[in-house]
Formats: structure tokens, sequence, C-alpha cells
């Protein structure tokens, strides 16, 4: 019979051959393991459920070609504007996993707490083309989805970038390249620092895994070059992405910004675990930050 410590040697040399040879097959380009990596770290789901009943009457959903892919790629959008004139405008980024189809409840919130939403599926998701989705990919994606954002909203002043989970390094990302005379304004829900900050939270495999992860959505590094008003959102029942995470990206972001915990929310559920407060809060952030700015509107928004 083994002894414990030559069954803890045996682990440790099975432990560290698998990382060597990890290492060596992420090392030599390997590009199935590359492609095997992105797909357990973004987990796209594709088409289109069965019992999808459509969208509202008005609503819209079409294709918009994507330049330069090489074979024609196409981004699934939907536009879903608000009944009120003058509606600020939000584009939408979702997270891993859910493509729009499973993100209906939270767009549908956000309409109702006064916002027309143009949302966009990244390549992997939902109607769009299918591919094995990046970094890159993903953020030329948001590019792209913003561009037909500008044209459904032409006041600069009352546009948003929304980005959930995930999305919320998307979101981050597009919002660090502009400036407030492009962009009103940027919501985060359930946000964290980067791939690298969840993976170090969620235990020893996860990062030693990262340790060979070229995929970082790191917005802790870009958050200070966003210079509009910030909503953060997070649930302090998040599993998923800690609270923790979202307090540090908070504590780098620039003013005028404000922090909002809904008690008793998990990752997805904010909108459902407390209508009230979620509603309220996004039709306050609406009404006070995205109108027309003048020079001192952005010195009042609250820290909370």
């Amino acid at each position: 019979m083994m002894s414990k410590r030559g069954a803890e040697q045996s682990v440790t040399v099975v432990f560290v051959r698998a990382t060597m040879l990890l290492a060596l097959l992420v090392s030599s380009g390997c590009a199935w393991l590359d492609m095997q990596q992105r797909l357990v770290i973004y987990r796209p789901t594709v088409g289109t459920p069965t019992d999808f009943s459509g969208l509202r009457a008005g609503d819209e959903r079409y294709f918009i070609v994507v330049p330069g892919a090489g074979a024609p790629q196409h981004l699934a959008i939907w536009w879903l504007p608000h009944s009120a004139p003058g509606a600020p405008t939000l584009l939408y980024l979702h997270g891993t996993f859910r493509n729009l189809f499973g993100n209906v409840h939270k767009i549908g919130a956000l309409r109702e707490a006064g916002f027309s939403v143009l949302a966009v599926d990244y390549r992997g998701w939902g109607e769009s083309s299918v591919i094995t989705p990046s970094e890159t990919s993903i953020r030329q994606d948001a590019l792209l989805a913003w561009d037909e954002l500008k044209k459904r909203q032409p006041d600069a002043a009352r546009r948003v970038i929304y980005g959930h989970s995930m999305g919320s390094g998307v979101a981050v990302d597009l919002a660090s390249h502009l400036t407030p005379a492009e962009l009103g304004g940027l919501v985060l829900e359930s946000a964290f620092t980067s791939f690298t900050g969840v993976a170090h939270a969620s235990g020893w495999l996860a990062r030693l895994l990262n340790l060979f992860n070229n995929q970082q959505f790191a917005s802790v590094d870009k958050i200070s070059k966003v210079q509009v008003p910030l909503l953060m959102l997070h649930g302090n029942q998040d599993t998923t992405i800690p609270i923790e995470l979202g307090q540090q990206l908070f504590a780098a972001a620039n003013a005028p910004k404000q922090w909002i915990v809904i008690e008793g929310a998990a990752h997805s559920d904010l909108n459902q675990v407390n209508p009230a407060l979620y509603q309220a809060t996004l039709r306050g952030f609406a009404t006070s930050y995205l109108s027309r700015r003048s020079p001192s509107a952005s010195a009042s928004i609250g820290h909370n």
C-alpha cells in the first residue's frame, strides 16, 4: 500500500507533468488547444430557440456584414425602440453563454427603464456567423454594433454602452476609446477587473489554466480612460463574479460614478430580485446624466 507521503508525491508529479505538457502545447502554438480554450471560456450558444415567439411589433431583427472577415460573415442586430420620443439609446453587450434570446428579460427591463435598445449577438452566438469567438472578434463586433447605434441615435449625449458580465469587459474596452463628445454614459452590471482576476477568485485550477490564457478583457487597465458618467450594479450573492472584483473596478474608475448593490441578487437576476430599485436606478441615471450635458453637469453624480 502506498504511503500518504508517496501518494502526495505522485499527485505532485502528475500535476507538474500536466502543467509542463499544457505549457508545451500552448508555447508550440497549438491551434486546436487555443480553440478549445476559447470555447470553454466563452461557451457560445448558436441558433434560434424553437419557442421564440418573436419581438414586439415595431422592433427589428436584421443582419450587418462583417467587413474583412474573409468568407462572408454577419452579425445579428436587434433594434428595440422606446415609445417615448427622444429616449436615450443603449448598446446592449451580453456576457458568455446566453445569446440575445436568452437575455430577453434583461433587455426588456432596460427598455422598461426608459431606453431604446440596440443589441448585438457577437459572432459565435445566436443568429450571427458561427465562429470560435476570441477577445479580438468580440471587440470588432462591438465596434460594428456601436457604428450601428450611432445611426439610430444622433445625439451623442444620449448614447449609452451597457455590458453585463463578460460584456462589461467589452463595454469598458469600447468606452475607453470614446470621448464625451461621442458617448453619454456607461452602465456595467456584474462586472469584473479582468479574466485573470476572475481566475484568481475561482481556485487553483482556474489560476493554473489562466497562466496559458491569452483572453484577458482587462477592464481594470482601461477603466481610467473612460471619461463619461459610470453606473455599476452588482448582486451581493454573485458567486460567478465576486462582488469584490466589481468594487475593485469601481475604485479604479474616474468620477462621476455610482455604485449600487442589490441585496439578495446573484449574477444575472438583479432586475428580477429587486425590479423597483433596478428601474429607479437606471431611470435616475438617464434623467440626471443623459440630457445634453453642460460643462458642470458631470460633477454632481453620487458615490454610493
